[in-house]
């Protein structure tokens, strides 16, 4: 056997993804109750090149939060007003051609705070009401269990995820959409970018810096991700047993790390810095916790309350495909070496002097994701699925009507073409979903002048415009890739 196959598959799943705390909107319709999206403010611009802004607020902080009225100070309160749009929005996918939407339940939706006995009709309707006209557009949907929406109930007066309560909380509204959408979704996710808890314990553990013992976050961070492992694994198991037919894989932010030198101790740097992306990916694909941690835990103080059968649930219920997302790579180097910093990077801020950047300072490599999806399927053999990948821009309109985004082509064209690389290795790739394919509100800045999207939605960062979509030359350009199945870039 000496070929190998460059091209995608027949049934590769072409298509885009989002969340819904930053397109839906309709923060106080249908029942819906706060999640801790809705309490997240806008970035002040000249803020903007200081790194990622991942806020963690105390208990006081959300209370001025809720005090406060303005909603165009909170964007995610309003999104894009997918809520009330999505049958238009998904008319253009389906031009577009998408074989897939990735889409993210809001469970605030379904249990208001989180702890109520029965779930919100309404906002279960709503989401029958979508996977319908996705179905009926021949889109098939991916849907994210938990995507950055805790209920704010469950953060103000539990701790959010470092108490073990929530995880009963979360398999309840688990089962509660894997049964009542069983016949419409095939491929379901638990926990979007769940390493993303040790960047931002608020946003992706609902965490308030007052309710952390003696500042002790990291021991905050890993209770609180240990509790997501063991929800992500009953999860598994209650979409096993609801949806026989269904596909539930895990998420994680995908980095790659490189050393900044050759220096023995830059790769050990390196290598340590890309355990903590696998350490999550081991968890949920191999089933226990990697012996790499016991050290780190021991020298970080780091002791995690574990229940006798957690073992048990999280060997017994292993995802069937790792899904990823991919935007940047990292440089890791020993404590003593200084470098230029990369504001826009998410782990750690060495600059990378081969690659360019985004407007916002993420590094652009390609040729990362590549070696990243050949490392991810070397370690587990288990199918891969790229749920984000995109480029984050401000865009022009022209006195036309037109936006001209030849760079967001450029660069979905380089990171397509590794993909197809990649396969060439050996690798096996379900699908790819670009992160917003619609212009949407951003996750860390909650701007909407940071644009992702094919379709430009009129609304700036202060609330104001049309909400009219447009079509961007990267539309055209993504419709021609999906015709050809990724062979026309």
């Amino acid at each position: 056997m000496n070929h190998f196959n460059l091209s995608f598959p027949k049934d590769f799943l072409w298509g885009g993804a989002t969340a819904a705390n930053q397109i839906e909107g309709a923060y106080n319709i249908g029942g819906k109750g706060l999640s801790v999206d809705d309490v997240l403010e806008r970035i002040n611009p000249k803020d903007r090149d200081k790194g990622l802004h991942l806020p963690f607020p105390s208990s006081t902080d959300i209370k001025e939060a809720l005090e406060n009225q303005e909603s165009r100070h909170f964007p995610k309160r309003y999104g894009i007003d997918f809520y009330h749009r999505y049958k238009e929005d998904i008319a253009l996918f389906k031009e577009m051609g998408f074989k897939t939407f990735r889409i993210s339940i809001a469970w605030t939706r379904i249990f208001p705070n989180g702890i109520e006995a029965e779930p919100n009709e309404a906002g279960l309707a709503f989401y029958d009401d979508l996977l319908d006209e996705l179905l009926y557009n021949d889109i098939q949907p991916i849907v994210t269990l938990s995507h950055y929406e805790m209920p704010l109930h469950l953060s103000m007066e539990y701790g959010g995820w470092t108490n073990r309560k929530v995880i009963d909380y979360f398999v309840r509204y688990a089962e509660t959409v894997l049964d009542r959408y069983k016949k419409k979704v095939k491929y379901w996710i638990t926990f979007n970018e769940i390493n993303s808890i040790l960047m931002s314990p608020f946003i992706s553990g609902g965490i308030l810096s007052d309710q952390v013992k003696d500042d002790h976050v990291l021991q905050a961070t890993y209770q609180a991700a240990h509790h997501q492992f063991i929800a992500s694994a009953l999860a598994v198991e209650a979409c096993h047993r609801l949806v026989p037919d269904g596909q539930i894989g895990c998420m994680v932010l995908g980095m790659i790390n490189y050393p900044n030198s050759p220096h023995p101790e830059d790769v050990l740097a390196a290598f340590q810095d890309q355990h903590k992306t696998f350490f999550f990916t081991d968890v949920q694909v191999r089933g226990h916790y990697p012996a790499y941690m016991n050290r780190f835990f021991a020298e970080h103080g780091v002791r995690i309350e574990t229940q006798p059968d957690d073992a048990a649930i999280l060997q017994n219920n292993l995802v069937d495909f790792v899904s990823l997302s991919y935007y940047m790579s990292t440089v890791a180097a020993r404590p003593e070496t200084a470098g230029e910093q990369a504001a826009g990077n998410i782990l750690t801020n060495m600059k990378n002097p081969y690659l360019s950047a985004s407007d916002w300072g993420w590094q652009i490599d390609p040729v990362g994701l590549r070696t990243l999806l050949n490392m991810f399927y070397e370690r587990y053999e288990k199918p891969l699925f790229i749920v984000e990948n995109g480029l984050g821009a401000f865009d022009k309109v022209e006195e036309d009507g037109r936006i001209h985004d030849q760079y967001r082509i450029n660069y979905l064209k380089q990171h397509i073409e590794q993909m197809k690389e990649a396969i060439g290795d050996g690798v096996e790739l379900l699908g790819y979903t670009s992160w917003g394919p619609i212009d949407l509100v951003s996750f860390s800045t909650s701007e909407m002048s940071k644009r992702y999207g094919f379709i430009h939605v009129d609304l700036d960062d202060e609330g104001n415009g049309t909400l009219k979509r447009r079509r961007k030359d990267s539309f055209y350009w993504y419709k021609k890739v999906i015709a050809s199945n990724g062979e026309n870039l």
